[in-house]
């Protein structure tokens, strides 16, 4: 018999993360110490009252049954949080929740895309910005983001026929994985610029609450005309470290917003009722576990980034996210090789960059998941790996 799988797959390799993890698996059967600063998977632990929340809500059996629906009371918490933290005023039908905010992109194609539409991402950017897009037959392009830019696109150099033929746009500010913030006055010019030529933009926010140096994260939604033709997925994950529990939101233009529902509900049966508790106190929580954890994961990007900077290797500060991003350094040319050899010489574990698109190469991306002191010893131990000349 033969098996044949969709001719997708033959672009969908083994994931860098994957070959990073047994790399460090080995290393560490061998007694190594290693610092891995890869997967940006948060470190802090979950506030009290939300894991709260998830308890008691997990002991009441009805709560097992199909949540089919958000809960009237999270809606008002989004709503909430949005009026209180970004003065945006939204209605019940410019939200709705999502399975994390990555399934929410890898799925938004399919809502927003017929097979052959353009849609632009960012190169370098997150891999899903890509993907999901891809999965429904879109024509994916990216826009170059170069640091003499300040990562920003320049969109009047956008192919105008290009232009005629994309349906969406995706930007996210501070940008996993080159960690920079937008100026106001980037939006102001992205919106109207989208309407001209009739593109729905799709902003990620995940990173809002992670902003250094007395920078405030903004939503898209904030701006002029926003709603007109703009959506954003809101993410609980990285801001109260509730990243497994997978939930998000998607929120914005009303007709979108209500068309990707109703694609999701041919999908799943909605978010399990003790992670909607639990995200309704989150929402509705205090702020300072928040604000002291971006004070902590600031901490943290001074120690290395100022830390592999006094050791001769010019890792720019990162504006904002939980990672940090730099060029590899001199004498070097392969990003892989290097995390690579960086890994057996000193057990720091970073990603190339290369794996966030073709401008990516050449690069690395920190994840600043490790406590300060153990970030300073990982600075140490590349110094004694005798690498950064």
């Amino acid at each position: 018999m033969n098996l044949e799988i969709a001719d997708r797959m033959n672009g969908y390799g083994e994931g860098i993360f994957q070959l990073l993890n047994e790399k460090k698996e080995e290393m560490e059967k061998q007694g190594k110490k290693v610092y891995n600063l890869s997967v940006g998977t948060p470190d802090f632990p979950t506030d009290p009252h939300i894991m709260e929340a998830v308890v008691k809500a997990a002991k009441i059996s009805d709560n097992y049954k199909y949540a089919l629906k958000m809960l009237p009371e999270l809606t008002q918490a989004v709503i909430s949080r949005f009026e209180k933290r970004y003065h945006v005023v939204l209605t019940e039908n410019e939200v709705t929740d999502v399975y994390g905010s990555q399934e929410g992109i890898a799925h938004i194609g399919l809502c927003l895309c017929n097979p052959g539409d353009v849609v632009l991402v960012p190169n370098p950017g997150y891999p899903i910005f890509s993907l999901g897009p891809s999965l429904a037959g879109a024509d994916v392009h990216t826009y170059d983001l170069i640091e003499e830019n300040n990562y920003l696109p320049e969109l009047e150099k956008i192919d105008k026929k290009l232009l005629d033929k994309t349906k969406f746009m995706i930007v996210s500010y501070p940008l996993n994985p080159v960690c920079s913030i937008a100026p106001d006055r980037f939006y102001e010019e992205l919106i109207p610029w989208a309407q001209k030529h009739d593109i729905i933009i799709l902003h990620d926010n995940a990173y809002s609450d992670i902003i250094y140096d007395g920078h405030v994260g903004k939503s898209i939604l904030q701006f002029p005309g926003a709603k007109e033709n703009c959506i954003e997925f809101y993410s609980l994950s990285k801001s109260y470290n509730y990243t497994g529990a997978r939930v998000g939101f998607l929120v914005g233009n009303e007709y979108l917003v209500q068309s990707f529902k109703r694609l999701r509900s041919q999908i799943d049966y909605g978010t399990f009722l003790p992670v909607q508790y639990g995200a309704i106190a989150a929402l509705n929580g205090p702020d300072e576990g928040v604000k002291k954890r971006c004070e902590q994961y600031q901490k943290r990007r001074d120690a290395l980034c100022g830390g592999l900077r006094s050791i001769g290797w010019n890792i720019p500060d990162s504006q904002g996210s939980m990672f940090a991003w730099g060029r590899i350094p001199e004498g070097y040319t392969d990003d892989a090789a290097f995390v690579m050899e960086l890994l057996e010489r000193s057990g720091v574990l970073c990603t190339p960059g290369s794996s966030f698109g073709s401008l990516g190469k050449g690069h690395v991306r920190f994840a600043l998941t490790l406590p300060e002191e153990q970030i300073k010893e990982a600075v140490k131990a590349v110094a004694a790996s005798g690498m950064i000349q």
